[in-house]
């Protein structure tokens, strides 16, 4: 898995905003259409647009093209490499640093 702070600012970004735990939280049931996202978010489609794409770039959610419109789910293996990613950078190190100020 990559945890680069680069990797880790892209999957804390789409959890940073109310309307992308919206979007996530009408996902949970399952892909969605984005027609039918715009209707039940009432958001429009440039909004939704920008929206998907930091959510997409994150690897949260993946998106797959049927026709004109574009359909989202949650992406299992994203949503467990989030969870592994805040356990990596919440859990402290096994070997104690040294703390001492520089201040001897």
């Amino acid at each position: 898995m990559d945890l680069t702070p680069e990797k880790n600012a892209k999957v804390f970004k789409a959890f940073c905003d109310e309307k992308r735990l919206s979007i996530l939280e009408l996902l949970r049931s399952g892909e969605k259409c984005a027609c039918v996202l715009i209707e039940q978010m009432e958001i429009g489609q440039s909004s939704l647009s920008y929206h998907m794409k930091i959510l997409c770039e994150s690897g949260i959610v993946e998106s797959r093209q049927e026709g004109k419109w574009t359909h989202y789910k949650i992406s299992e293996l994203g949503s467990q490499e989030a969870l592994i990613l805040l356990k990596a950078i919440t859990t402290s190190h096994a070997i104690t640093e040294d703390t001492h100020c520089c201040n001897k």
